[in-house]
C-alpha cells in the first residue's frame, strides 16, 4: 500500500466522551458496549444514535429483549438529546425477538441482513447481544453455531460499511468472550454503591487505530443523557487550547479587598497565585473570600465560588447573593454526596471559561472532602494536586479555605496536607486575652516575595474585616501558658521546641 487510509473519526453527541476516545468512533467500526443492568448502556447507544443518524446514513437499531421497542422509546424520550421526528425516519427499530424464539440463528442472521440490506444505514445498533449468545449456547437442530454467527455477524458490518454497536450485559474483568477479540472498539461501563451514593466509571478498553485516554472516568446519567468527566489531566487539552486563545497571563498583583491585608502580604497576591485561608469555625474565612471576589467585581475581574458549605442565602451574604444574581460572579453550590473531583474540575473550567473569571474561591476544603464520593476520598490529595495544576495552567488566581479545629498550641494549616500545594497561607486563629477570645491572622507564607510576618488582631463588622496592630509580647495567653506570639517565626520556633 502506497497510500496510508485516513479512518474518519465519528462524534459521538455525548459530552466528553470523544475526549476519552481520541476524538470519537472510527467510521465503519464494529464496536461493543458492555456493563451491568442500569450502567447506561442503552442510553450512551440511544444518545450517540440520535446524535449521528441522518437521512443519507440512517440508524438500525435491533432490540432482541423481549420487550417492544415502544416501551424502551417511551423511557428514552425523557432525556433531551431524543428527537421524535427521526423515529421511523431517520431512526428505525427492529425487534427479533420472534426470530430468536425459533431458535434459529441462521435465520436471525438472514432477518439483519435483509434489514440492513433494505436501509443501507450508516450506523447498527444491536441490544442486546449477550442475550443472542446464550440462546445459541443452545441452538436448535441444522442452525450455525455460536461461533459461525459471530463470524459471520462481523463480516456481514464490514462489509456494510456501517458503524456498529454491540450492546452486552458481561464483565469487562471476569467475561473474555470471543467476540471481545474481533471487535475494534470495547467500551466498559461499571457502577458500585457505597451507603448513599452511587458511582459510575466508563473506560475504554481498546480502539484500534487512534490513541485513547486510559484509566477510569466517572460519568453520569442526567436529563441530558450521559456526561461523561475525564480525569483532570485530560483537560490538558482543553486548557492548553484556553490559553492559546490569548487568555493573557498578567503577572500584577491582585488587591484582597482587606484594608492592610495586602500590605501583610507583601503589596497584594500575585496574579495565578493559590492562597489558603486556614482557621477555625468563626473566623472569618468566607467573609475574607467574599471580599476578594467583591475586590475583583470592582476591577472588572469577573470570579467564580464552589460552594461546599455555606448557603449563598445568609443575611450576612447579601453581597455575595448580589454579585451571583448580577452575573458578575459565578456559583457552583452543590451539597450533593457522590461527586468526583473531575466532575468538580470539569463543572469549574467550564464556569470560567464561559465567565472569562480571573478569581476563583473554594469554600471549603473540608465541604469539598464529604462532597466527594467516599470511593473518591482515598486519593484526595492526588485529586486536589490534580485540581490544582488545571487551575494553573488556566492562569487563574484561587482562594480557598481549610476548617481547622483550634487547638491553641498546635499551628496546622490543613488537615489534608494541601498547604504545600498552595502559594500562600493565611492563617487565623483565636487568642485568649484577660478571659476574652480575640481573633487574630497572619501571614505565613507567600512564594517567591518577602511578607509581613506580624499576628495582627482583626475584627468582622458589618464592613467586613478590620484589620488592627500586631500582637504584643506576652500578650497572648494560649491554652494558660505565657507565649511569645509577636510573629509567625516566633509560634514556628515554639513549636519546633515542643516536638
Amino acid at each position: 500500500m502506497n497510500e496510508k487510509a485516513v479512518i474518519r473519526r465519528l462524534p459521538t453527541g455525548v459530552s466528553g466522551l470523544d475526549a476519552i476516545l481520541g476524538g470519537g468512533f472510527p467510521e465503519y467500526s464494529f464496536n461493543i458496549i458492555v456493563g451491568p443492568p442500569g450502567s447506561g448502556k442503552t442510553t450512551l447507544a440511544h444518545q450517540i444514535m440520535f446524535s449521528l443518524a441522518t437521512r443519507e446514513k440512517p440508524a438500525l437499531f435491533f432490540t432482541v429483549l423481549g420487550e417492544p421497542p415502544l416501551k424502551m422509546l417511551r423511557y428514552q424520550q425523557q432525556f433531551s438529546f431524543f428527537n421524535a421526528d427521526t423515529v421511523n425516519d431517520t431512526i428505525r427499530f427492529v425487534s427479533l425477538s420472534e426470530d430468536i424464539a425459533t431458535g434459529d440463528y441462521a435465520r436471525v442472521l438472514a432477518r439483519i441482513a435483509r434489514e440492513v440490506e433494505a436501509s443501507s444505514p450508516g450506523l447498527v445498533v444491536v441490544d442486546s447481544f449477550r442475550s443472542v449468545m446464550y440462546e445459541a449456547r443452545h441452538p436448535s437442530k441444522d442452525t450455525i453455531s455460536q461461533q459461525q454467527f459471530i463470524q459471520q455477524l462481523g463480516i456481514h458490518l464490514s462489509c456494510w460499511q456501517a458503524t456498529s454497536f454491540l450492546i452486552g450485559e458481561y464483565s469487562s474483568e471476569s467475561d473474555h468472550h470471543p467476540v471481545f477479540t474481533v471487535a475494534d472498539g470495547l467500551l466498559s461501563l461499571h457502577q458500585s454503591v457505597y451507603r448513599n451514593s452511587m458511582v459510575r466509571k466508563i473506560q475504554v478498553l481498546k480502539m484500534r487505530g487512534q490513541a485513547t485516554r486510559p484509566g477510569m472516568h466517572t460519568f453520569n446519567i442526567t436529563s441530558a443523557g450521559i456526561v461523561v468527566y475525564p480525569t483532570a489531566l485530560v483537560l490538558d487539552t482543553i486548557v492548553d487550547a484556553y490559553s492559546a486563545a490569548g487568555k493573557p497571563r498578567r503577572r500584577e498583583r491582585l488587591a484582597i479587598g482587606v484594608p492592610r491585608l495586602d500590605e501583610m502580604l507583601g503589596g497584594g497576591l500575585p496574579s495565578g497565585y493559590s492562597l489558603l485561608v486556614a482557621g477555625p469555625s468563626g473566623s472569618g474565612k468566607t467573609v475574607l473570600a467574599t471580599a476578594f471576589l467583591a475586590e475583583g467585581v470592582r476591577r472588572d475581574e469577573p470570579g467564580v465560588i464552589v460552594a461546599f458549605e455555606q448557603t449563598p442565602s445568609q443575611s450576612w451574604m447579601h453581597m455575595l447573593n448580589d454579585m451571583i444574581g448580577s452575573g458578575q460572579v459565578g456559583l457552583i453550590n452543590t451539597r450533593s454526596l457522590d461527586l468526583s473531583i473531575d466532575e468538580i474540575v470539569h463543572r469549574l473550567t467550564e464556569l470560567i471559561q464561559r465567565m472569562n473569571a480571573t478569581r476563583v474561591v473554594i469554600d471549603s476544603l473540608s465541604g469539598f472532602e464529604l462532597a466527594v464520593a467516599p470511593t473518591f476520598r482515598e486519593d484526595f490529595r492526588e485529586s486536589l494536586f490534580r485540581m490544582f495544576a488545571v487551575l494553573s495552567k488556566l492562569g487563574v488566581t484561587v482562594l480557598m479555605t481549610s476548617e481547622l479545629e483550634d487547638r491553641y498550641t498546635d499551628l496546622r494549616f490543613s488537615p489534608y496536607g494541601a498547604a504545600f500545594l498552595t502559594d500562600a497561607i493565611i492563617v487565623q486563629r483565636y487568642i485568649e486575652v484577660e478571659s476574652r477570645l480575640q481573633r487574630v491572622m497572619a501571614v505565613v507564607k507567600v512564594r517567591a516575595s518577602a511578607h509581613n510576618k506580624e499576628i495582627r488582631r482583626y475584627e468582622i463588622t458589618d464592613e467586613g474585616i478590620v484589620i488592627g496592630d500586631p500582637v504584643r509580647d506576652y500578650e497572648g495567653i494560649l491554652g494558660g501558658q505565657p507565649t511569645r506570639t509577636r510573629t509567625v517565626d516566633t509560634i514556628m520556633r515554639n513549636k519546633r521546641r515542643c516536638v
